[in-house]
């Protein structure tokens, strides 16, 4: 048997449908389009116009991978990538899923890190910098928020900035340096804050930092911190610098005054003199010891002479003329020769 009309009535019949057999019956198929989908061959006992009612076959379905050509009255392979079968046709793979390859069955998911937002896409791009997608199939990218950045491209999450900078707004790719005299205590910071006075900050640096001794800072958000001038004095680098006492000296950069020692130096323009008091103590204090000096070496003297007068007798004194054992007392000692 044969279906009524010609070939041509046939294909327009059988849209999608291949026979199998000399003999057709129409496809009647119960099929969804999904982002998945494949067929199965379907047996089919019913009659539809455009085809004998006798002795009715099996019709089939495209196989998966394949369409309708209504050309050639067969199914041919889906050409390009991005497409996949629905029975009788090449659907475009949907957002967020690609098909590198044609005549495949399913479209694949984007991978964590990248996004189509087309169908049929062949390719998935990768998320650019200052955003990220932490999903597979994702059919955009979401951007880093106020406070956290992502640098490289494929990110799948965004990272807070590090203390020191900062970003106060979305997709940022990289976080500022804080501006100079101004820091930010804190990761993920949004926002700088200015240096408290007695503190600065450099560009090259990236906290504040407190001024050095000698060097004082009245105002918020500095670059540089100021050097106490001279004849004044500056405690602390938060406070204005404080006029210097009359009595004490202060030269640029001076923490405290300078005093004279007390009772015995007193100032006199920019150096300490000998106070009077002073002069008389070291007047009177020399006279003490000169006298010291001369007491000690008149007691010497007057020891050294009665040592003398002492010892006169007795280097003076004579022995008395006489004889021991018939010898002269002042004689020779004779050897007898024993």
């Amino acid at each position: 048997m044969e279906c009524w009309g010609f070939l041509p009535a046939i294909a327009a019949c059988l849209l999608g449908i291949v026979v199998s057999q000399t003999t057709l019956a129409p496809a009647v198929t119960d099929t969804t389009v999904g982002e998945f989908v494949t067929a199965t061959p379907m047996i089919l006992s019913t009659t539809a116009p455009g085809c004998s009612a006798l002795n009715t076959s099996t019709c089939e379905p495209c196989a998966p991978g394949s369409y309708y050509d209504n050309d050639t009255l067969l199914c041919s392979c889906c050409p390009d990538p991005g497409l996949c079968l629905f029975p009788g046709a090449c659907l475009a793979c949907s957002r967020g899923f690609y098909q590198s390859l044609s005549g495949q069955q399913q479209c694949l998911p984007c991978n964590n890190g990248f996004y189509t937002d087309v169908t049929g896409s062949p390719l998935c791009k990768s998320c650019p910098p200052g955003s990220f997608s932490n999903n597979t199939g994702a059919d955009t990218c979401m951007s880093c928020s106020p406070g956290s950045f992502s640098s490289q491209q494929n990110s799948t999450s965004c990272r807070p900035c590090p203390q020191g900078t900062f970003c106060n707004s979305t997709s940022c790719a990289q976080c500022p340096t804080c501006p100079v005299g101004t820091e930010s205590l804190q990761v993920a910071a949004k926002e700088c804050t200015p240096c408290r006075p007695g503190m600065h900050k450099a560009p090259h640096q990236n906290m504040c930092q407190i001024c050095n001794s000698g060097f004082f800072q009245v105002r918020w958000g500095q670059e540089n911190c100021d050097v106490c001038p001279e004849n004044h004095y500056c405690p602390s680098p938060d406070v204005n610098p404080i006029q210097c006492p009359n009595d004490a000296f202060c030269p640029q950069g001076s923490t405290a005054p300078g005093y004279c020692m007390e009772t015995f130096f007193r100032k006199s323009g920019e150096t300490c003199e000998l106070a009077p008091v002073t002069i008389a103590l070291l007047v009177i204090g020399g006279g003490a010891i000169l006298f010291a000096i001369l007491f000690g070496l008149r007691r010497k003297r007057d020891t050294d002479r009665e040592l003398s007068m002492v010892r006169a007798p007795l280097l003076r004194k004579e022995r008395p003329q006489g004889r021991y054992y018939g010898i002269p007392c002042d004689a020779e000692p004779v050897y007898a020769g024993w």
